[in-house]
């Protein structure tokens, strides 16, 4: 291991020889594989890895600086976590920004005026090339219950919301009491953009990279 004072720290694509590739099932959301890899020392190795749709997610801030958590259970983790509003990346063409104004109607029943690109991110890349972007919702109103067509089902059925202080999502973030990596990121991502009033973020259609 170097370390280089000079080296510029961005992540860039990248991409090795893969010899063949093994499917070993498909389903609606995930297709699970291995890939035989190239090393750069020549050696081939297999890497298991899930191929996932991408997701968005949002973190809705109100007028006095609460954020929007919504409760859900997650079976894999077994586990009720409190999560941003989020969903797949489902609907081909659809900008990135209208899904997550779509999830953040869909699963709290709320619409933003000011939208920002929070945070893009990889959410486990060493099992998954699943991406996710998580945007900043401000301006937020509750939508009229007649303006509401979506039906939640399953997971969905139940999923009590709450605001609270950014700065306490913080700390319960940092205690241990927020788990979903989703919510972790765009929360300490958010407070982090407050120290300039957020006139550091990006767009809401700025290109993923």
């Amino acid at each position: 291991m170097t370390q280089d004072d000079d080296w510029e720290v961005e992540d860039v694509p990248e991409e090795w020889k893969v010899v063949s590739t093994t499917e070993h099932f498909r389903a609606r959301v995930i297709t699970g594989v291995t890939d035989a890899v190239v090393m750069p020392d020549g050696d081939v190795v297999d890497r298991d890895y899930v191929i996932h749709l991408g997701s968005v997610a949002v973190v809705a801030l109100d007028g006095r600086g609460r954020v929007l958590l919504i409760r859900q259970y997650r079976h894999p983790a077994r586990h009720l976590l409190w999560e941003l509003p989020a969903g797949l990346r489902d609907v081909d063409g659809e900008p990135l920004h209208v899904n997550a104004a779509r999830e953040l109607a869909e699963e709290a029943g709320y619409r933003a005026g000011t939208w920002n690109v929070l945070v893009d991110a990889f959410t486990s890349p060493g099992m998954s090339d699943e991406r996710t972007r998580i945007f900043l919702a401000r301006d937020v109103t509750p939508i009229p219950a007649e303006e509401l067509d979506f039906v939640r089902r399953h997971e969905e059925a139940d999923m009590p919301a709450v605001w609270i202080p950014l700065a306490e999502a913080v700390r319960r973030a940092l205690g241990g009491m927020i788990h979903n990596s989703q919510a972790v990121a765009g929360i300490l991502a958010a407070y982090a953009a407050s120290a300039d009033g957020f006139a550091s973020l990006r767009p809401a259609d700025a290109p993923e990279a």
